[in-house]
């Protein structure tokens, strides 16, 4: 709600007995939640009190509190996150009085009256000597007097806890709880140098802050991995997130500290977060990683194209210790760079990554090639006999606990396909290339697909996929022919 007057309380109370600030504060951000640990040292008297803790998070999760310290015991805590503001003073003085005063733009004089609240919905309406008056938002000079605070509204977030202490001392406790509105991701700046094949590269982490908090002079703690909170989205819970990347998985160690099944990244110095603020801190600084280009093009079954299809540009590197990154990295987006004949860094695209292990090769899609391309093509495609697709049994590329056979709710009408394909790559680069071409949907109604014939020899990968490395040289083209015999 607007409000174009004046507001002023005459009075102030206040029923804590006890109030104190930020103390040393640790936070562990994760995605899109974070621990915080505030340590605070406070003045405790023996038997029942009250505490405020003021400058908790605004979106704390008030059932995950916990206060430690010697000899004291929780009784009951209140969060109150009712914040005082102009409008919320007078959603709350509905059916009290409050003073108005009115000064003569002309004149200078200034009245005073007394004004009850009716209602506050979208604007004021008030009672004025039995008159039904609406206070009009319209830059004329108002003030508008309240004689105190409502109750549970706060200048701040605050906490409120009844302990029950067992002695008279001053001591720390701390204050833990989970919070929203706090979050990092990774960026990665990766210089892509293709003639030494290697790669330096920068991570920054950005921190959020919404939760309506600051906090100053933190302890850092960055927590990288998936952790599954109720209500979530099921995509975020099982993974599914989409990447334009692809990793193999990594089996060596790292040096970063390990809790559970999450990665830990300190922040080496401590740091403020205003509210409302987006902060980029480095982590990562690497120089010679070893990366190479590669291409490849990904076909479905029966994919014929009218035209060549360009390939996908890859950046291929490894987070292993020999001769790649040596560290695990968080989920994030890497964007690339390289340098032009004048030495100037020029944006060649960006990938998505998942979280990493040490030891993995990390294949970062970057864009689509112009001077690389594939044209799949299909030669011929003809009915088999039944006979002659028992002789190409031998050329089985997966097979399922040996025979297979089909029981009596399987029996149909059985279909045998002989499909010739060719894969023409052509390479408009003065340097040559290999292109991964990858042939997906093989696995058939009973997993039966047989390659017969192949101009290069390729290797299967699962039931579904076989994949070929395709040698092009400069300026030139090849053909990869295959021959498949399947039953659908």
């Amino acid at each position: 709600m607007r409000t174009g007057f004046t507001l002023l309380l005459a009075g102030l109370s206040s029923a804590a007995l006890a109030q104190s600030g930020q103390g040393d504060v640790s936070i562990t951000i994760y995605s899109e939640l974070a621990l915080v640990e505030d340590t605070r040292n406070i003045n405790l008297p023996s038997g029942t009190t009250r505490q405020e803790f003021l400058d908790v998070s605004a979106a704390i999760r008030p059932e995950t509190v916990t206060l430690e310290g010697d000899n004291i015991e929780i009784v009951e805590q209140n969060f109150d996150y009712d914040l005082l503001s102009p409008a919320k003073l007078m959603q709350k003085a509905e059916g009290q009085q409050i003073t108005i005063i009115r000064r003569n733009p002309a004149t200078g004089a200034e009245t005073t009256q007394k004004a009850k609240v009716l209602a506050v919905n979208g604007g004021v309406v008030m009672e004025v000597n039995g008159q039904i008056e609406v206070l009009r938002d319209d830059g004329q000079p108002v003030r508008v007097i309240f004689d105190d605070i409502p109750p549970n509204l706060r200048a701040r977030p605050t906490l409120s806890v009844t302990l029950d202490s067992t002695r008279a001392s001053r001591r720390p406790v701390t204050l833990s709880y989970l919070s929203s509105g706090l979050g990092w991701t990774a960026d990665y700046v990766g210089l892509f140098d293709e003639m030494k094949q290697t790669m330096d590269l920068q991570g920054w982490v950005t921190l959020t802050n919404s939760s309506g908090t600051e906090f100053k002079n933190a302890d850092l703690t960055l927590a990288a991995g998936d952790v599954v909170k109720l209500n979530q989205r099921k995509r975020n819970r099982y993974n599914r997130n989409r990447y334009n990347s692809y990793s193999s998985a990594g089996t060596e160690d790292s040096d970063e500290e390990k809790v559970g099944d999450l990665y830990l990244y300190p922040i080496g110095v401590r740091t403020d977060i205003a509210t409302n603020q987006k902060k980029q801190i480095s982590f990562i600084d690497s120089t010679g990683v070893a990366a190479k280009r590669a291409y490849r093009y990904t076909c479905d079954w029966s994919c014929r194209t009218e035209e060549a299809q360009s390939a996908e540009s890859i950046v291929d590197f490894s987070t292993g210790k020999k001769g790649g990154l040596g560290s695990a990295l968080p989920a994030g987006t890497v964007r690339v760079y390289m340098r032009d004949k004048a030495g100037k860094a020029r944006f060649v695209g960006e990938s998505k990554i998942k979280h990493t292990t040490a030891g993995s090769d990390v294949k970062m899609v970057t864009g689509f090639a112009f001077d690389v391309k594939v044209h799949p093509k299909i030669e011929s495609r003809k009915t088999l006999t039944e006979d002659k697709w028992k002789e190409t049994a031998k050329y089985r590329v997966y097979t399922e606990g040996g025979a297979q056979v089909m029981t009596a709710s399987q029996l149909r009408q059985r279909r045998f396909t002989q499909t010739q394909m060719r894969y023409t790559v052509s390479n408009a680069r003065r340097q040559p290339v290999v292109v991964e071409v990858r042939q997906n949907g093989l696995q058939g109604w009973a997993r039966g697909t047989r390659v017969t014939d192949e101009s290069i020899e390729g290797t299967q990968q699962g039931s579904g996929t076989r994949v070929w490395q395709v040698p092009v040289g400069a300026n030139s083209s090849k053909d990869l022919t295959v021959t498949f015999v399947t039953d659908f």
